[in-house]
């Protein structure tokens, strides 16, 4: 009877194991690798825009004021379109938008090579703004779709592709702008273009995933939620995107006002400036990619707290440190600030699951379109009270990491699952 018995829980416990494997879902690693190829060329084209203002402002005769209405303009377009593309796509998933939206990103590049005055190039970052507004929900869904079983993977692997794409912006207006000007901006059509071929062929793997695995529709009953349970989400979010514009904010005054800083401060050129803009970005990459599997050992929101509080310290130093530190603190400052861009992403999505395109449309576009309102906002104290200040300032936002206490825990979340 007791081998009867051991033989059954032996066949329970290797049926059990079964079940477990066939849910693992594998990771389709080709299409997770082309979206983020994707995401690098798409927000090197964007993150360009704020790294070629000082040439802007130079042959123009532009203030900060106006410099900041110029990432505004982007930042903004997609802010305010990107949750809409996002809600459209959870109920209407389209996957021939993501060529498309990079159309719209190629006129934009091609309008802003030719732009003879402040008000076309305004028109031209719109187009690049509605072209990103477009990509990020779409693209986002597809990296969830590609990720399987191994999504925090799979969001890190495409948002360090899109990391990448802002470091390579300073070494692009270092190589390309500061020779050949405003002109310099026609090598990124065939940047847009190779990224509309790509798409092609992601979207048509997105199509065929779309006809095998429909998405179900949940029913009237397991829509129903605690309203208590709905509140504390709702506020989660809240909390959420404001931490994303602080560090946004953050990051807008290093990027775009670094520069300038930096050639007063140190008495340098441009190009020698935006290598100090470049070594921030590129260890933020690098933040990036490792922030999702950190995440996973020591919890999402334990991640997103380290991301902003371990970078005040230095931050509040940086203004006043001599131009080798200055290395050091933004390199350092960029991989811990950004390791939390991935997983700010996935908190979410486990915050609010099933709605993928509006979760990304509300972290990577409202949060960051908010983040342009800081950049305004800094251009206008800098022109008022002048730019040291401003950014002695700006040190001070990762302080506001501390509010990340009363998010969820990651217990909590998955209880609620």
């Amino acid at each position: 009877m007791q081998e009867v018995s051991g033989a059954a829980g032996n066949g329970a416990i290797l049926k059990q194991q079964q079940v477990s494997r066939s849910a693992v879902v594998p990771t389709v690693f080709r299409i997770l690798l082309a979206i983020s190829l994707v995401h690098l060329f798409n927000d090197t084209i964007q993150s360009v825009i704020p790294a070629i203002l000082p040439l802007f402002k130079q042959s123009m005769g532009l203030n900060y004021m106006q410099s900041g209405i110029i990432v505004f303009a982007l930042n903004m377009t997609a802010s305010v379109m990107q949750p809409a593309v996002g809600v459209y796509s959870d109920r209407k998933p389209s996957p021939y938008l993501l060529p498309l939206g990079m159309a719209s990103t190629f006129l934009g590049v091609l309008g802003l090579a030719l732009a003879p005055s402040y008000g076309l190039i305004l028109l031209s970052v719109l187009l690049v703004g509605v072209g990103s507004a477009v990509f990020h929900p779409e693209a986002s869904r597809v990296a969830y779709m590609a990720g399987g079983s191994r999504r925090g993977l799979a969001q890190s692997i495409f948002q360090v592709g899109g990391n990448a794409g802002q470091s390579l912006a300073s070494i692009m207006t270092a190589l390309i702008f500061v020779p050949l000007g405003q002109l310099g901006a026609l090598w990124f059509t065939l940047v847009a273009l190779l990224a509309i071929v790509v798409q092609l062929y992601i979207a048509h793997w997105y199509s065929g995933y779309m006809a095998a695995k429909p998405p179900v529709r949940q029913s009237g009953a397991t829509r129903v939620m605690n309203p208590a349970r709905k509140k504390r989400i709702a506020f989660a979010i809240a909390m959420l995107i404001f931490l994303v514009y602080a560090r946004s904010w953050y990051s807008a005054g290093i990027t775009i006002y670094g520069p300038f800083d930096l050639m007063n401060r140190f008495g340098i050129r441009l190009e020698q400036a935006q290598l100090y803009i470049f070594l921030f970005a590129a260890a933020g990459a690098v933040g990036t990619f490792f922030g999702g599997p950190l995440s996973d050992k020591f919890g999402r929101r334990n991640l997103i707290l380290f991301s902003m509080l371990g970078t005040a310290p230095l931050a509040l130093v940086l203004p006043f440190a001599n131009g080798f530190w200055t290395y050091v603190i933004l390199m350092i400052n960029g991989f811990i600030l950004m390791s939390s861009f991935s997983v700010t992403v996935v908190y979410a999505q486990e915050l609010i699951p099933g709605k993928i395109g509006t979760v990304s449309g509300l972290i990577t576009g409202l949060a960051f379109g908010l983040g342009a309102l800081g950049a305004v906002a800094l251009g206008g104290l800098a022109d008022w009270i002048g730019l040291p200040v401003v950014m002695q300032m700006v040190g001070y936002l990762p302080l506001l990491g501390f509010l990340t206490f009363f998010l969820p825990s990651d217990r909590e979340i998955k209880a609620w699952s």
